[in-house]
């Protein structure tokens, strides 16, 4: 009796102790709960997380300039956030703790959607035509790069300013022929609204001569030192993650309804198959691995915001993405 209770006692203390041993590393998404946020749920859900020794609370956040700040100052030892902005806070401030060290959306979302109705199916087809643009819009601002890339005549195109909400429904509406935005939402935005998807055009600037990056998950480099096992540990349960909702999307929407109850799951999952598709798992992941770089693209990409952009330093690659981190036994090799 007394050896039984001396092994149940044992066992308790040995799982009180592998508790204590998880460590906490909060995750701050650049938006909202959304299907491309799945692979980070299914690594909860699925135990990959906990397998690493880590509690992963992830959090909700309002845009790139939002969460990474939150990382820069240490609030947060990991995030989400476009690869162009963090280049850009970066430079503005050089000694922030904070360096991209898995590139997530290798191909960003950053696109113009039209209706073939109303005349656009090429790029060159914007000539003549009126577009509408939010002046906040992270693929407005890469439209001159679009443009020049794409032989644009961008006198001929008619730019409308238009706010956020009024985006899709003035393209719905036939008020402008194409607008800018992040392919899934505004693509998703206008067929629900009543555009047949037969009529819509998607022209993913990364498919037309656009080099930069998408999103990347960032990290606080003073965590990442002191803690470098911990933060691969994270980046290979995402790994993992990833390829269980490739494997499986509808479990992916699943694992997030079940934690976002008022989630439009049949619009979600169908937002998750486009990323997946257009931004995440793209033929250069498939053949290279999920996370790592081009160093020839980026550097274009780097020449690319220098257009829009003027770097107050010299642009340092090194800097900017940080791959040492990225584990090495496989994982990466999402297919």
């Amino acid at each position: 009796m007394l050896n039984r209770i001396a092994i149940a006692a044992a066992a308790t203390m040995s799982l009180a102790g592998a508790a204590l041993a998880q460590t906490a590393m909060p995750f701050a998404l650049d938006w909202q709960f959304e299907g491309p946020a799945a692979p980070y749920f299914m690594a909860i859900e699925n135990g990959h997380f906990e397998a690493e020794g880590l509690t992963v609370e992830i959090t909700a956040g309002q845009g790139s300039l939002d969460a990474i700040p939150k990382v820069a100052t240490g609030a947060y030892p990991v995030g989400f956030a476009d690869m162009a902005s963090l280049i850009k806070f970066l430079d503005q401030n050089p000694d922030a703790p904070v360096t991209a060290v898995m590139m997530f959306y290798d191909k960003p979302a950053f696109s113009i959607v039209g209706r073939k109705s109303l005349g656009i199916e090429n790029p060159k087809d914007l000539e003549g035509r009126v577009l509408g643009a939010p002046p906040p819009d992270g693929a407005w601002a890469q439209f001159p790069v679009f443009a020049e890339a794409n032989d644009i005549d961008v006198s001929k195109v008619k730019v409308e300013p238009v706010g956020f909400p009024t985006r899709e429904p003035m393209l719905a509406e036939g008020q402008v022929a194409a607008v800018t935005g992040f392919s899934f939402t505004s693509f998703l935005n206008t067929t629900r609204l009543g555009v047949p998807e037969e009529d819509m055009t998607v022209l993913l600037m990364a498919d037309h001569g656009l080099a930069l990056y998408g999103n990347a998950i960032i990290a606080n480099t003073d965590f990442a030192k002191e803690n470098p096992e911990k933060l691969t540990g994270f980046l290979r349960a995402v790994a993992k993650g990833l390829q269980d909702t490739v494997n499986d999307p509808e479990a992916g929407i699943a694992a997030m309804v079940s934690r976002n109850p008022a989630m439009d799951r049949e619009l979600e999952l169908r937002r998750l198959e486009l990323a997946l598709r257009d931004n995440i798992m793209t033929d250069w992941v498939r053949e290279n691995g999920l996370g790592g770089i081009d160093d020839e693209r980026f550097a274009r990409s780097l020449e690319q915001i220098a257009v829009t952009y003027e770097f107050k330093n010299e642009p340092d690659p090194g800097r900017y993405f940080d791959g040492s981190y990225l584990p090495d036994d496989g994982s990466l090799n999402v297919q």
